[in-house]
């Protein structure tokens, strides 16, 4: 008799899994999301990289006529971010001399869509690139 009502109350175990579920989920959820957006930095900082480079690119080789070329290297890393539907701009410093090194930087503060984490709205990303000039 004792037996028996020792297996019953071990059997009786309905609402553990449901329990067990209720505990589990909010943190399947937080590592989903923010796998969603840890891929969406990841995407924009590749973005951003790749029209710092573009921009230095276009400022570091022989410019028509010879001058400075900064403008042009600054509005096609523009168009870039702006293809992309990043609103950020590309600036590019002149590097006063002939044989000087060209830097483009992008910076631009990545807004997180979920607010799961208090202080973590806002990350700014930033993207450097370096190259010597050629002519």
């Amino acid at each position: 008799m004792r037996a028996k009502r020792i297996r019953n109350r071990l059997e009786n175990e309905k609402g553990q899994s449901l329990v067990e579920f209720a505990l589990v989920v909010p943190l399947l959820l937080l590592l989903v999301v923010g796998i969603f957006e840890f891929g969406r930095a990841w995407m924009t900082r590749n973005v951003m990289t790749g029209a710092a480079r573009e921009a230095a690119r276009i400022a570091a080789v022989e410019a028509p006529g010879g001058g400075w070329n900064g403008a042009v290297a600054t509005t096609r890393g523009n168009q870039i971010l702006t293809a992309a539907g990043i609103a950020t701009t590309v600036s590019v410093a002149d590097p006063g001399s002939q044989y000087g090194d060209v830097t483009a930087t992008v910076s631009y503060n990545f807004r997180v869509l979920t607010g799961l984490i208090p202080g973590l709205d806002n990350i700014t990303l930033i993207s450097r690139t370096t190259m010597r000039r050629e002519y």
